[in-house]
């Protein structure tokens, strides 16, 4: 079966990442999958037309309910979506896209959620048949680049390269777009690093939003201890999420973050704030430290850097996590049987 995958694809996120997983997932049951960005596209109508142009389109696959899944709303193949994470927490808020939304799940053969919390989130919210919606968490492969130099890209991120073994390096992880709030901690961070400077923030992530990205480097540019490094490819990254002290989120807003995930399968300590998607899988000093504040994150830092014992235990019991509850061989299982229902 050929099958149509709708997502947004903007490069080096986490959108993109899991579209190219699943991709590969139903690619090896045999099936062909054509991924296209839902940017593309600016109606319905545009890929009602790209489906009856290609006969052997026999089904769609669509990441997030409103960017893409609206999307599929005129084609006559059956389709299933897989929702994204600012679907069932930002948009049901907005009650023209809520409508669209419920349109796209009535029609849909199945959804998948990412979590518990995302599936009643969804039934809460949307008019859903509950029994279509699966819960699949994101499964979850690390691979760290052999040749890659810590001292390189600390340098080549503005950071000294005096006394690098010293350092406690908090590495954010995250698209420069205003979902992932990347300047949450900056002022917070700084003052603590004036406290003690052996203590840097360095936020890494594709350049999504352009004004957000000019506000970001001007802000790191005149704040001491706050650094921005230039995007990688996923190897470097998890070089680099391996070297650092701890991994950290601050998104306003998350479906499941790979970046936690990642962290957590690299035996990294992770620090998240207290948000729905990230509580789902940082359970407060067992996986991982949740805060609430930049002023709480400070306090959780300071724990995290003076407290081996807490740092060991989260770390490993985030890599046991990762290791039994995001397989990726129950993930590529369940995306195999739910495209078998579109035939």
């Amino acid at each position: 079966m050929k099958l149509l995958f709708l997502a947004c694809l903007s490069p080096s996120t986490g959108n993109h990442t899991t579209a190219e997983r699943i991709r590969s997932h139903i690619e090896s049951a045999g099936h062909t999958c054509e991924l296209r960005d839902a940017a593309q596209f600016e109606s319905p109508a545009e890929v009602a037309n790209l489906v009856s142009e290609n006969p052997q389109f026999e089904g769609a696959v669509a990441i997030h309910l409103f960017r893409a899944g609206r999307l599929l709303l005129d084609t006559q193949v059956p389709f299933g979506v897989i929702f994204g994470g600012t679907d069932i927490n930002e948009d049901v808020k907005v009650e023209q896209k809520r409508a669209v939304m419920e349109q796209v799940l009535l029609k849909a053969r199945f959804a998948v959620a990412f979590t518990d919390r995302m599936k009643e989130e969804a039934e809460l919210f949307l008019l859903s048949q509950s029994s279509k919606i699966y819960v699949q968490p994101q499964g979850i492969q690390t691979e760290v680049a052999e040749k890659f130099c810590w001292t390189e890209f600390l340098r080549s991120s503005g950071v000294s390269s005096e006394h690098v073994d010293e350092l406690h390096v908090f590495l954010l992880v995250c698209g420069l777009r205003g979902v992932k709030d990347p300047l949450y901690l900056v002022e917070g961070f700084s003052e603590w690093h004036c406290e003690n400077p052996l203590n840097v923030l360095v936020i890494i992530g594709p350049k999504i939003d352009p004004v957000l990205t000019a506000e970001v480097e001007a802000v790191v540019q005149r704040t001491a201890g706050v650094f921005l490094a230039q995007e990688r490819s996923q190897q470097e990254l998890h070089a680099a999420m391996k070297r650092c002290f701890a991994v950290v989120n601050s998104s306003v807003s998350e479906g499941m973050s790979a970046a936690i995930l990642e962290a957590m399968d690299l035996g990294v300590p992770v620090l998240a704030r207290d948000i729905p998607g990230n509580a789902a899988v940082v359970k407060h000093e067992i996986t991982g430290l949740l805060y609430s504040s930049p002023q709480e994150f400070v306090h959780q830092s300071q724990r995290l850097v003076s407290d081996q014992e807490l740092r060991e235990r989260v770390a490993r019991n985030g890599k046991l996590y990762v290791e039994e509850h995001h397989s990726l061989k129950q993930e590529r299982e369940t995306y195999r049987c739910l495209v078998d229902t579109l035939l």
